[in-house]
């Protein structure tokens, strides 16, 4: 534990994790690892009952804390937990890490730093790439009608207003007292998308850094291509997941900010759940879940 305040321009990375030691256990040593060091590490265990990993946080060389959480709280819950503690320990930069994926490199932290420096930045991310295969993005990104996937086709510099947030993300401070931290409710799936919506409604400069990158599993199979690929329509593979996606994405919509897209989604599920998908229930059960979002009904699955 922190005895002292961390000092002026000081770093502290934050991880949030249930029940997988062993990849937690990869990501801590390349946080471990990077050449301008981390100062402090915040690691959120959401599943402390089961399987802690007290003891793995321990073998960290890194000065750290750990937050066991006897209440799942899911990605949005414990960041907001993790970067409260870093908020509350001095910390001058918030790093933040999922334990799932890890920095491509030992630089991936100094890069970052020196991007949001020069650039005059409140927040700077790395490309997020697959870690199966580091030349392709972990996630599509849209551009235009166009959809990414390689890393490649994204340029070699720099993309204002755009970011991943739970990968890799350095926030500053003052930016998180202007933007706030995730909201507890959305529990996991969209969580990212709403600090996005937050940080881009702020009117402060971001953006992610091509010069670095960060390694995550491979997302891109959720995201189903329609009308040659101009469309997508994401549809995870379990109900579970479902769940959170669809009725966060309700919530999301009816929000300043992202309500001129609420229509155009109507069309984009429509046409995917009824004449690709050829599955008119869950069309219905896709509406059902984004009113139950609009109405901020934040029930658990």
């Amino acid at each position: 534990m922190a005895t002292e305040p961390l000092g002026e321009g000081s770093v502290a990375a934050v991880v949030v994790t249930r029940h997988r030691r062993e990849l937690l256990a990869e990501s801590l040593k390349l946080l471990a690892a990077q050449t301008r060091p981390v100062d402090h590490l915040v690691v959120v265990d959401n599943g402390p009952d089961e399987q802690p990993v007290r003891d793995v946080v321990a073998d960290c060389p890194l000065p750290s804390t750990y937050l066991p959480s006897y209440r799942n709280l899911g990605g949005a819950g414990g960041f907001a937990l993790g970067m409260l503690h870093a908020l509350a320990l001095g910390a001058e930069w918030v790093w933040l890490a999922d334990d799932d994926g890890r920095p491509a490199d030992e630089y991936v932290l100094a890069v970052l730093l020196e991007e949001a420096r020069r650039r005059g930045l409140a927040e700077v991310s790395p490309v997020v790439t697959s870690i199966e295969d580091p030349q392709q993005l972990a996630f599509p990104l849209r551009r235009g009608l166009t959809w990414k996937r390689s890393a490649a086709e994204l340029g070699t510099d720099f993309l204002p207003g755009i970011a991943s947030l739970m990968n890799g993300a350095l926030f500053r401070a003052s930016t998180l007292e202007v933007t706030g931290v995730p909201d507890l409710r959305l529990f996991f799936r969209g969580d990212e998308v709403e600090m996005h919506r937050r940080l881009v409604r702020s009117g402060l400069p971001f953006g992610t850094s091509l010069k670095t990158a960060y390694l995550h599993p491979n997302g891109t199979d959720e995201f189903k291509p329609m009308l040659g690929g101009r469309f997508h329509a994401q549809d995870p593979e379990n109900q579970v997941k479902r769940y959170y996606t669809y009725r966060n994405r309700g919530y999301l919509l009816s929000q300043p900010g992202m309500r001129k897209i609420g229509a155009l989604e109507l069309l984009r599920f429509g046409l995917y759940f009824v004449a690709v998908k050829r599955d008119p229930k869950a069309f219905a059960q896709w509406l059902r879940l984004v009113r139950q979002g609009r109405r901020e009904r934040f029930f658990r699955y």
